[in-house]
């Protein structure tokens, strides 16, 4: 748990950092941005404390190592053809910490991607529906343990005893039963959800619900007819209202013609011969927005990452949001991109979200990631959130690059090492009073 003194301190950096910049010439407001750089100051301007300068400089030189760390990594991947461009947030404690891009985000232009390039989510879209979940049963208006069938009645897996037992829960945590993928071609065929649903009479269940882990798209998009039978609004509305407009998210998008219409998007890219070329993009999952239907940049998945961190309670309780992220099936094997990561100990779903465990090499210690791959129209993208480090790792990425896989642990490595390496080489760090985040 974080101290009352160590949020007052981090506050008052906070603060006297967006007094430096603006008199640099940034714009007022509660959020500072500059050359990609995003740092949201959650002090109000009738605030005062008194802020040694050394910390603010301290504070600031940290950010700056941070970014050229990170910059010489991607800047490395795109020099050897493994990358072609990539939006990337950094979240520490209550602050973006960094918010950029790299590469190309069109090779035909020369354009090259920045913090506010769009890039399609794919299944990370699938954490922002188990959070819309859990608010919506923080509200009363669902439960875990709703039966789909009294949602959907045309919904049918197996015979009626067991499509009676599959709940909410069962399709946010894929264990409703059903064969790996099943249906997927119909989502992507753009077939409405209510017409997917009667077809899983078809579908010989693989296990009873909860018993089996088995990923799936269709199942898990039928939680947003859910939701809309619930609420009366539709998933794109439900989550517009209570995440992307309060948090200022304003590059999110939940359809077809917003992202063909953006300016500022990155081309999908696939491999072709010895580069790359450009893919078209495809009007599909937009029948499935829970499963792998929105749109977003690095900015506004960084607010994202810092409002799961539990930074707006205003928007959502901490202990609220948590509820997404509770272990309901763990997922078994070695096989996995994620079960190689180092220190890896073991994976589970929750509800939109995979929960891993890891140790730390040079502590023993065990610690928690939230995380979640997409890939969609030759996007690629990874999500991870460290609780207990109050640490948020996104990287959008425009091709099917293989640096994907380890981008999350790579990344996490220089983030430890930068903080952990202008923390033990400062004077102020050993000398002055201040207190700073727990090393990573």
């Amino acid at each position: 748990m974080k101290s009352t003194r160590y949020r007052f301190k981090i506050l008052a950096v906070s603060t006297l950092l967006l007094i430096v910049l603006l008199a640099q010439g940034f714009s007022d407001g509660n959020t500072v941005s500059g050359s990609g750089l995003e740092h949201t100051v959650s002090t109000t301007r009738s605030e005062k404390f008194d802020v040694d300068p050394r910390e603010a400089a301290f504070y600031k030189w940290q950010q700056q190592e941070l970014k050229a760390a990170v910059k010489a990594y991607f800047d490395k991947a795109i020099a050897s053809g493994d990358l072609v461009g990539a939006g990337v947030s950094i979240v520490r404690g209550d602050s973006i910490v960094l918010s950029d891009g790299y590469g190309k985000r069109n090779i035909e232009t020369d354009e090259g991607v920045d913090g506010k390039t769009i890039f399609r989510l794919g299944s990370l879209s699938k954490g922002f529906a188990g959070i819309l979940a859990a608010d919506l049963i923080q509200g009363g208006k669902l439960d875990w343990d709703d039966r789909v069938s009294d949602f959907i009645p045309e919904f049918q897996l197996g015979d009626a005893r067991n499509s009676d037992q599959i709940t909410l829960a069962n399709l946010l945590s894929h264990t409703a039963g059903a064969p790996y993928h099943s249906f997927t071609n119909l989502v992507e065929a753009g077939l409405p959800l209510t017409d997917i649903a009667k077809r899983f009479k078809e579908v010989q269940p693989i296990g009873k619900p909860g018993a089996v882990y088995s990923y799936q798209n269709a199942l898990f998009a039928l939680s947003g007819e859910m939701m809309y039978k619930a609420t009366g609004e539709e998933i794109t509305t439900s989550l517009t209202k209570r995440f992307f407009e309060p948090l200022e998210m304003c590059t999110a998008t939940m359809d077809y013609e917003s992202l063909v219409h953006s300016e500022n998007i990155a081309v999908p890219y696939s491999r072709w011969r010895n580069g790359w070329k450009p893919k078209k993009l495809k009007n599909n999952y937009y029948n499935a927005i829970a499963a792998g239907g929105i749109s977003a940049s690095a900015v506004d998945m960084g607010k994202w990452m810092r409002f799961i961190l539990g930074h707006n309670p205003e928007v959502m309780n901490k202990s609220a949001l948590e509820g997404a992220f509770r272990p309901v099936i763990e997922i078994k094997g070695r096989s996995k991109y994620y079960q190689r990561w180092p220190g890896h100990v073991s994976s589970y779903y929750g509800f939109g979200w995979r929960i891993h465990k890891f140790v730390e090499g040079d502590t023993d210690q065990e610690r928690t990631i939230w995380h979640h791959g997409g890939s969609v129209n030759d996007y690629r993208n990874e999500i991870a959130v460290y609780p207990e480090a109050d640490l948020g790792i996104c990287v959008l990425v425009n091709s099917n690059s293989r640096v994907t896989r380890t981008v999350i642990p790579d990344l996490y490595k220089i983030v430890r090492e930068v903080y952990q390496r202008t923390t033990s080489n400062s004077k102020l760090a050993s000398h002055s009073n201040a207190t700073y985040h727990e090393p990573l």
